[in-house]
């Protein structure tokens, strides 16, 4: 239509005309800006150092992502403050698809119970655009521990009160948090050890300096490779395939001790859904191909497939899940 037409100049348009005609315009303008994106590399923030999980799990579907979306993903990492600084960061990006997050259980679950300087709430802060990945933790026991069991470690555990240890890089850290929920669920108690790192608890374990592990299996293989540690439970409703002979929590009478470390995309809030629905939509094709799906059960992870609204639901209940865990465990805020 010819908004300029001998018509449309003789007769006044009347103000729903106008109105009308206006949003025409606007919306004409709009689409193609929205229609257009990505036009150019699409910043992914990883709030930790590189080489870890985060890497890991977007490493394995960045190539068929890639495809998908016709556009490159540039890993930008921002290490600090348990992953509050490469947050904040993304918090404060112009919301236009181009500046996303790749944060971890931390950023989304459990920082905001942990530090008193947070200054949003990561569940709300941010808008939900896909879990990309889940890490099962894997209890494991030293081999001089009698220990081949769930069960078997409830009752060394209550047979000599404190007397295990086991190591965490940190208090707050996912191996700490899920020690305390076995402890409070097996209704025993135990002795945490944090360390500065995961390579220091690692040697630990070695020297039999702690005797039980709640990692997740990537840093625990080589030990279980060498006869160093032996696991017990895989904390997971199914068996990893990395490790199909050992039970899950749940055949093992520990139904309520799930845990998973798990790794997440989010962004800035205000970014248009339209480039979020499109985003999870292409994560889910790649994280679904079979080679990704191979690749994630080596490394002991499952692939994330929930939609966005069930992935918000699903970052809700990681929140008051372990928020409990934290004030029943009394760690007080840093």
């Amino acid at each position: 239509m010819n908004l300029l037409s001998r018509s449309a100049v003789r007769r006044p348009a009347s103000g729903h005309s106008a109105c009308l005609l206006l949003a025409i315009v606007l919306a004409a303008a709009i689409a193609p800006a929205r229609a257009a994106w990505p036009e150019r590399p699409i910043r992914l923030v990883v709030p930790y150092a590189a080489g870890g999980v985060g890497d890991i799990s977007f490493r394995t579907i960045s190539t068929a992502l890639e495809e998908r979306v016709g556009q490159r993903f540039v890993l930008d990492n921002r290490a600090g403050a348990s992953g509050n600084i490469g947050a904040a960061e993304v918090l404060r990006a112009a919301p236009d698809g181009y500046t996303l997050l790749l944060g971890a259980i931390n950023n989304f679950a459990t920082n905001q119970f942990l530090y008193r300087n947070m200054t949003f709430d990561p569940v709300t802060a941010f808008e939900p655009v896909a879990l990309l990945s889940l890490a099962p933790s894997v209890i494991a026991v030293t081999p001089n521990l009698e220990v081949h069991s769930l069960a078997d470690l409830a009752a060394q555990a209550r047979a000599h009160p404190g007397a295990l240890n086991f190591g965490s890089p940190g208090i707050g850290t996912p191996p700490h948090l899920v020690g305390e929920l076995f402890a409070t669920l097996a209704g025993v108690r135990m002795t945490h050890i944090p360390y500065n790192g995961t390579p220091q608890v690692m040697v630990a374990l070695q020297q039999d300096s702690v005797q039980v592990s709640f990692y997740t299996l990537s840093p625990v293989s080589p030990l279980m490779r060498g006869g160093k540690l032996r696991p017990v439970a895989v904390a997971a409703n199914a068996r990893l395939a990395a490790l199909p002979g050992v039970p899950t929590v749940r055949e093992a009478g520990f139904s309520d001790l799930l845990s998973a470390s798990w790794q997440a995309i989010v962004a800035p809030r205000g970014t248009d859904p339209a480039i979020l629905d499109r985003l999870n939509g292409d994560i889910r094709a790649a994280l679904a191909l079979p080679e990704s799906q191979r690749r994630y059960g080596e490394l002991g992870m499952v692939a994330g497939d929930l939609g966005r609204t069930e992935f918000a639901a699903f970052m809700r209940g990681e929140a008051q899940r372990w928020k409990k865990v934290i004030e029943s465990a009394r760690i007080e805020p840093q």
